[in-house]
């Protein structure tokens, strides 16, 4: 029996064959015998294997008379096999010099391992060297010794990490392992991922592997066969992506056979990893022309899910890689990818986990990527406006307005959508003094266009013929950058390139300070009036310039005494005159620098450069006009937006190597409610299953980013859980939103926004602010919607108020509403929404034009209802159990027919969901229904003092009238007062919270 049998299959391998054979047969150690496979090649392969058999008798040669494929090709090796163990060699590889002797000493010290990984060689054919590096970092990757299913989670992912490659010519076999192994596997052909499957069997059966990756004993050329860099037109890419298909269905069968959680796991990695590297090779070497249709093909092939998660994943890939090297598909073919799979899951396909996350990064790589393209489109326009810029702003869509980042020599990060100060020569460093000026002296050195201009990231020039109205400084106030507001102003291109062309000159209009400095008033006099600012550099500047320029004092006298001025140093310019205008302004800027000691100026007072240079551009077009240059000028608006920020849009919770599933979990909010959102969704991490994720998103105008940031450290603590806030301010401002109840606010109509804000998922869980979680959410939303619209609980209250003698909701129910079971009428704390069919039953502004109607008395409510009936899944009352207020269960539930309040009574014995609906809450009313629920969570979160202090407000308040002086320190709540019941338990006696508690009591009562 020889040590090793060395099996190799080939197929049309006359190429490599001869380097193949003789690194066998040239290796030191000689007990083996070599088994090839010669599966039916027609060329040159039979010749040169009779040839080899002839001169050593250590080669078989078995030969195929119809081409089978690679697994039965190993399978034929393997039969003829007679040794102690088993090596694989492809016919395009080699064996190092001395492999066999090495891991013979291995194994003779290692008698029980079955299994050894030994190093290779990568030698790169063709491939980019970073390509070749990083696979040859890979296969390398030490491993400790694996035993048992530790063996096959460490190469297949089971525990969500591919630790270990799963190539075969890179091990050595025990015989009986991998004949056992192959006993097990189907008689079928399968073609290149056959050693993923066969590996999978192999470590499913092992009992102990060696790694040595110290014995390098590989040449493996990466570059030949399938893993070339040739590309592969829509034919081949589907027969590889069938062989692909069918590896991994057969490593999924054979999981199923045995029903182990660890293979299962291992085989949903394991298919995982085929379909990414099969996707890879999509990407990088399908022919550009026929990608799309190729992504038709595999959906024939493989599950379309896949396939739409795949490609959404390869366009996130190729979207970032183009941000980060500028390298590869431009958006439009990017966006053609991310469509083609988003199309897939518009139909029947359930999404995969991560096809969530890949969708929202890739939308906004592609925002960005077309962001970075026009920018690079920047210099072929002829009037250039420069937007200087020190954070991320909403831009409009122009090619005129140009962002520049300012300070940028200051700052690692960059704008890859903006153009940036510190390139050529430039002043970027001096941008805490010279503040936009630093974009006007780059745009001066670096620019060559026929006119040159410059605004603010929050203020813009009004190109419309509209004369909008002015704040007392002479400024239009406006919200958003938008589409909107870009059609309000004119700031459309081709309407700028055609008011710009017709003038030398285009500035602010002229504004008389007296408006609102006084009638005495002047130029000076505004400027020393400024608190951070001081008169005697404006007189220094001044004195610099009559010094260099004494033509122009006539010209700075008689504006420092006048009482008009253009202001917020925006302007367009002719070329020539631009250049006239910075090579007189930054030489007296440079000496009063130089000449000025700012080193205690406040932050602002060190900002005065650029407070000087808004003067001397007065003074400069003073003097031209008073000279008669003959300038053709102009006066636009200037228009400050209000919230110039950029708009994020909330993105899919990342998968990573976590392959949980995800469950999105929204709230709304607004910055007073912060502590009672917290609470709630603290109540549903607390009970939530660990099996999942979750991705919390709150809808809000203006949480305090403080608040934000406490809530995520609160919620730091939950492993599974991620939480993002949105500001749908931008969306809700453009309607008349109002509610018709007290204790209802206008973040009730938030829910209409989710399906439109996230655009990924098609399933949503929304819970109102004012409820404790005792179920598991999973469990909630795990509910089979099928073609519903949205999942909820009949709503009690609105039932028995429908039984009412009056008529009333009847007829309001049925004519209002148009709803033709109005028993049916559900509430809408708590829905499971199905947002991929309301996409399509409504547009979200659809859904905000509803929302204006002031008929419905319960608003949103009433609107989903309306709208929603017929497509209703029913939960149990479980799910969302109102609390009785103010005894509401007794006076109007009990109206409700018998069934739904029988109903209702018994899910108070097992609630899920408690809803503090109405006016009476636990945070400002003691003893309410369910209270004590309420405060077993509150009392854990960070926010436990302002709710306490609400409560506390509250039950002062029928107490201040009648207050008395008892004592220097009066008691602040009486011993046998209920709210002793909230505040002992979370602040005891001496503790420094306790403290806290009692100095806001008194405050609130007037003690001492």
């Amino acid at each position: 029996m020889p040590r090793f049998s060395i099996c190799i299959s080939v197929y049309n391998g006359d190429r490599f064959l001869q380097g193949c054979l003789d690194s066998v047969l040239c290796q030191s150690f000689a007990d083996f015998e070599l088994i090839v496979v010669d599966d039916a090649s027609s060329d040159g392969t039979a010749d040169i294997l009779a040839d080899y058999a002839k001169k050593d008798e250590r080669i078989t040669i078995i030969s195929k008379s119809q081409n089978e494929g690679l697994h039965l090709g190993h399978r034929a090796a393997l039969e003829a096999c007679s040794g102690e163990y088993v090596l694989f060699l492809d016919a395009d590889d080699e064996f190092e010099e001395g492999l066999l002797s090495k891991i013979d000493c291995v194994l003779r010290e290692e008698r029980d391992a079955d299994m050894l990984h030994f190093g290779v060689r990568v030698i790169g054919e063709g491939v980019p060297g970073e390509l070749r590096s990083s696979f040859e970092s890979f296969v390398n990757q030490p491993v400790e010794v694996l035993k048992g299913l530790d063996i096959h989670s460490a190469i297949f992912g089971g525990n969500g990490a591919y630790r270990q490659d799963w190539r075969m010519p890179q091990r050595v076999f025990s015989a009986q392992l991998v004949k056992t192994a192959f006993s097990k596997m189907p008689f079928q052909r399968l073609d290149c991922a056959e050693d993923a499957f066969e590996m999978f069997v192999i470590s499913s059966l092992a009992t102990k592997q060696m790694t040595r990756n110290d014995i390098v004993g590989l040449r493996y050329h990466l570059g030949r066969g399938l893993n070339g860099a040739s590309a592969w037109g829509r034919s081949k890419f589907a027969s590889v992506a069938a062989a692909f298909w069918t590896c991994a269905c057969q490593i999924t069968q054979y999981a199923d056979s045995y029903s182990a959680t660890d293979l299962l796991a291992s085989a949903n990695g394991a298919q995982r990893k085929l379909m990414q590297l099969l996707f890879n090779d999509w990407r990088i070497r399908v022919v550009d022309d026929e990608k799309l249709a190729s992504i038709e093909d595999a959906t024939s092939i493989i599950d379309p899910a896949i396939v739409a998660s795949e490609i959404m994943r390869c366009a996130r890939d190729a979207s970032y890689e183009k941000l980060r090297t500028n390298q590869g598909p431009n958006a439009d073919s990017l966006q053609g990818w991310r469509d083609a799979a988003y199309q897939i899951v518009s139909g029947d396909s359930a999404t995969s986990i991560a096809f969530a996350s890949y969708l929202s990064a890739v939308d906004d790589h592609i925002r960005s990527i077309r962001k970075m393209e026009r920018v690079s489109r920047f210099e072929d326009e002829p009037i250039r406006i420069f937007v200087s810029a020190h954070k991320p702003v909403e831009l409009f869509d122009s090619q005129v307005f140009q962002p520049v980042q300012v300070g940028a020599s200051r700052t690692d990060e960059r704008f890859i959508w903006a153009l940036c100060d510190d390139e050529g020569g430039n002043i970027s460093d001096l941008n805490p003094m010279y503040c936009e000026l630093t974009t006007q002296y780059w745009a001066w050195k670096n620019v060559d266009a026929d006119y040159i201009g410059f605004c603010h990231y929050r203020r813009y020039f009004d190109f419309s013929d509209t004369s909008h109205e002015e704040n007392a400084y002479g400024e239009v106030i406006d919200d958003y950058i938008d589409i909107v507001s870009q059609r309000e102003y004119m700031l459309e291109d081709a309407h700028i390139r055609k008011v710009v062309k017709n003038y030398d000159v285009i500035t602010t209009p002229v504004e008389d300070i007296r408006s609102y400095m006084g009638e005495n008033s002047t130029i000076r006099s505004q400027y020393d009036a400024a608190p951070k600012l001081f008169v005697e550099d404006l007189d220094r500047v001044i004195g610099i310039l009559v010094a260099r320029h004494p033509e122009y004092e006539q010209d700075a006298k008689a504006f420092l005494a006048g009482h008009t001025g253009r202001f917020c140093n925006m302007f367009i310019m002719k070329k020539q005159i631009f250049h006239d205008y910075c090579a007189w302004l930054f030489p007296l800027l440079e000496e009063f620098v130089a000449s000025a000691d700012m080193n205690l100026y406040s932050k602002e007072g060190l900002r005065t450069p650029g407070h000087l240079a808004e003067r001397l551009l007065n003074v400069y077009l003073l003097h031209h006009e008073r000279i008669g240059a003959g300038w053709k000028m102009k006066q636009l608006q200037c228009v400050h937006f209000t919230k110039p920020d950029r708009y994020y849009l909330p993105m899919a919770l990342s998968c990573g190597n976590d392959n949980r599933p995800v469950i999105p979990v929204v709230f709304a909010s607004d910055n007073n409610y912060v502590p009672m959102v917290t609470t709630t969704i603290y109540s549903m991490l607390r009970n939530a299953s660990d099996a999942y994720r979750y991705d919390i998103v709150v809808l809000h105008e203006g949480i305090e980013w403080e608040n934000q940031e406490r809530m995520k450290a609160f919620f730091g603590q939950f492993e599974n859980a991620g939480l993002q806030f949105c500001d749908v301010s931008r969306f809700v401002d453009q309607y008349e939103l109002t509610t018709n109840n007290p204790h209802i606010s206008n973040e009730t109509y938030y829910r209409f926004l989710i399906q439109e804000l996230l655009p990924y998922y098609s399933k949503v869980l929304y819970l109102d602010s004012d409820l404790i979680v005792k179920g598991d959410v999973a469990e909630l939303f795990s509910v089979d919607l099928g073609d519903n619209l949205l999942a909820a609980v009949r709503d009690v209250d609105y039932c028995g108020n429908l039984n009412m003698k009056d008529g009333i909701r009847m007829r309001y129910t049925k004519e209002v509403l148009g709803m033709r079971r109005p028993y049916d009428y559900f509430q809408a704390g708590v829905l499971v929404l199905n947002t991929k069919a309301m996409r399509k039953l409504h547009p979200m502004e659809k859904w905000l034009e509803f929302a204006s109607d002031d008929r419905y008395i319960y608003n949103d409510q009433d609107i989903l209802n309306a709208h929603c009936q017929g497509r209703v899944k029913y939960l149990d009352y479980d799910w969302n159990v109102m609390t009785d207020c103010f005894g509401r269960i007794g006076n109007v539930f009990s109206f409700a027919p018998c069934a739904i309040f029988d109903a209702f009574n018994d899910s108070r014995n097992h609630e899920k969901i408690v809803h503090y609906a109405g006016a009476q809450k636990p945070w400002k009313m003691m003893g309410c229904d369910r209270f004590d629920l309420y405060w077993e969570y509150a009392k854990d979160t960070p926010f436990y003092v302002q709710l306490s202090s609400m409560l506390h407000a509250e039950a002062v308040k029928p107490m201040i009238a009648e207050q008395v002086a008892i004592d220097d320190h009066e008691c602040v709540v009486s011993g046998d007062s209920p709210l002793r019941k909230v505040v002992d338990p979370i602040a005891p006696f001496g503790s420094r919270r306790r403290e806290v508690l009692k100095s806001i009591g008194r405050a609130a009562r007037g003690l001492k």
